[in-house]
């Protein structure tokens, strides 16, 4: 065999075999597809996962596995999404507290909006301002008028600081320009159970939470935090039209890939995400937990998360919030 020809072959047999060791061999099983949530199972986005995760798994032809990672408001979860291989194995679901920590954690090892890419928006949820029957409030400006005859007076619950819930009400405090005393807590669960018997005045909930305890006559629901009122309650105003703030506190929820994933993998699960999100049993599962079911192009979504970061980064400068 001429000196040439040997070589030729000898770089069509190197060939072959490095595609024969990345492409599985028929029937073998591919890598199941982890879907990490930085939060503890039943909550929004962990029900976004269970979902949305086992159709993205059929069409990508992989087993998915939801991995729950909670603890540090999400920033432990977050950071193993970030540290991950960029090859389509690992994506975070999230809500918007990812880029409220970005204030929040100044110290921390990563940047929650750089170091991570947006592939989709999947939904918005919205927050009531919720209070207690016996506070005799009707309406969100009898809270704010009775916040500014007894500032600091009054107080409210949240699950914990960096939350949603904690950083709309400072942010409808900032607006109104009142001053309601914070008393977090270490989950949603307590500070409900709390609410409920009157030891805490206010709070903000999501829909889904707030919804049976307001149907059953155990909370009061003074308006909606968003920018329009919700099919679930057609009669609550939102803020601005209660009189008590201009106040846009709907928290979006969305996918994002690891650092350096490529862009036509982040454009593929953007397809394949807008199409399982149009799905009827999709939208009826979100809908029936009080969320909107939403969706975007990788660009929109990264717009949104950086206009998001900005604006509570300045919330948490103005207040002097502290993570601690």
């Amino acid at each position: 065999m001429k000196p040439i020809i040997r070589v030729a072959a000898a770089a069509l047999a190197l060939a072959a075999f490095a595609a024969s060791a990345q492409t599985p061999p028929a029937g073998a099983a591919q890598a199941p597809l982890r879907l990490i949530v930085p939060f503890t199972p039943g909550t929004g986005i962990d029900l976004i996962a269970r979902t949305v995760g086992p159709k993205l798994g059929e069409r990508l032809g992989r087993p998915v596995v939801v991995d729950n990672r909670p603890g540090a408001s999400g920033n432990i979860g977050t950071e193993a999404v970030v540290r991950a291989a960029p090859n389509g194995g690992t994506l975070l679901v999230s809500v918007n507290t990812l880029v409220m920590n970005r204030g929040l954690y100044p110290q921390l090892p990563f940047d929650p909006v750089k170091d991570l890419m947006p592939v989709s928006l999947t939904s918005w949820g919205q927050l009531l301002l919720v209070t207690h029957p016996q506070t005799g409030y009707k309406t969100a400006a009898d809270l704010v008028a009775a916040a500014k005859a007894r500032p600091g007076r009054l107080n409210y619950a949240s699950p914990g600081v960096g939350t949603p819930h904690h950083m709309s009400m400072e942010l409808f405090k900032q607006t109104a320009g009142v001053f309601l005393t914070h008393i977090p807590y270490r989950g949603t669960a307590q500070a409900v159970t709390d609410l409920l018997g009157g030891q805490v005045d206010a709070m903000f909930l999501p829909i889904h939470v707030a919804l049976p305890q307001i149907k059953g006559g155990k909370l009061v629901a003074l308006a909606i935090g968003s920018d329009k009122r919700h099919a679930l309650l057609p009669d609550l105003p939102t803020l601005a039209e209660a009189r008590a703030g201009n106040v846009n506190v709907d928290m979006w929820y969305g996918i994002f890939a690891p650092p350096g994933t490529s862009p036509e993998l982040v454009a593929r699960l953007n397809r394949e995400l807008k199409e399982i999100l149009a799905a009827p049993d999709v939208r009826a599962a979100f809908q029936t937990q009080g969320m909107d079911p939403a969706t975007s192009s990788p660009d929109e979504f990264k717009r949104l998360v950086e206009r998001d970061a900005d604006r509570w980064a300045q919330l948490v400068k103005s207040q002097g919030i502290k993570a601690e």
